[in-house]
């Protein structure tokens, strides 16, 4: 199994059908990387299927799914899972991951529901990771994910944060940091982004992602990703910096998609920010 740290480095960007003309002529620097959706790729063939081929031959790939449903009640879909194992070893992706949360039962509900924050769900879904991971021959790494219903609470419910950490030990995965998460969630269930972020385990961190969300009122943000990052994430993601280190950090664009200069604009602040906190070189004595 891949160790903890990415396959890739410095910031990446997703790629999406719409960017592959625009990306067609960019090579590896400051884009250090590219992220698919395996689901959006695995059997495509055709024009499409070469011009992705094309692209994990010249850029350095990361996954991240949107299928897998690791907290659904219904079982494991292990026939996708061996079809997404030959998709990676046929690209060279060390790197998977998804999200914390469920999306299917049975049939795909097209959205990411939230998992019930309980010690029976801990060791639930925990006990599914370590499936997937044995079939993917790879160590996969999950995402803290937004949620806009805090689900009936009892008085045997852990705190979300105790979550994620109990899942991720458990379960013996490592974590996609989503730093526009942090902050929706911190807005819409009322708590401290930078104490939770702080409350992470930062040895469990594979890479990062950030992202712009759209403030529907005052106390109600939606994870969009159709937006430019704001302010308070790039402040969220310094502190996860001056934390973790250059940490790879993935920007999420899924609609309203801007020409790829003014992605580049955001790509270059999360390389200025990485540079910030890069270990500095040690000076050669002669």
């Amino acid at each position: 199994m891949s160790a903890v740290t990415a396959a890739v480095r410095g910031a990446g960007l997703g790629l999406r059908r719409a960017l592959l003309g625009p990306l067609a002529d960019q090579s590896p620097g400051e884009i250090g990387f590219l992220e698919a959706t395996p689901e959006n790729w695995m059997n495509i063939g055709g024009r499409y299927g070469r011009a992705f081929r094309e692209y994990t031959e010249r850029f350095p790939f990361v996954t991240h799914g949107l299928s897998l449903s690791i907290g659904s009640p219904a079982p494991l879909d292990e026939d996708f899972l061996r079809r997404l194992k030959a998709f990676l070893d046929l690209h060279g992706i060390a790197d998977y991951t998804e999200h914390l949360t469920y999306c299917s039962d049975d049939g795909h509900l097209y959205d990411l529901m939230p998992i019930p924050f309980t010690e029976e769900a801990v060791e639930y879904v925990a006990a599914r990771v370590r499936r997937v991971q044995d079939i993917l021959e790879r160590r996969i790494a999950l995402e803290n994910a937004s949620y806009y219903l805090a689900l009936g609470t009892s008085a045997g419910d852990i705190s979300e944060l105790d979550f994620i950490r109990a899942v991720l030990d458990r379960a013996g995965c490592d974590l996609l940091l989503d730093v526009n998460n942090i902050y929706v969630n911190s807005i819409n269930h009322r708590y401290d982004p930078a104490a939770f972020l702080d409350g992470l385990p930062a040895a469990r961190v594979r890479y990062i992602h950030v992202a712009g969300h759209y403030e529907e009122a005052e106390d109600l943000r939606v994870d969009t990703h159709g937006a430019d990052v704001i302010d308070p994430v790039w402040s969220l993601l310094e502190r996860a910096y001056a934390r973790l280190g250059p940490v790879p950090t993935l920007l999420e664009r899924d609609f309203n998609i801007p020409p790829l200069p003014e992605l580049m604009r955001e790509i270059r602040q999360i390389n200025a920010l990485q540079l910030r906190h890069a270990a500095p070189r040690k000076r050669a004595h002669g």
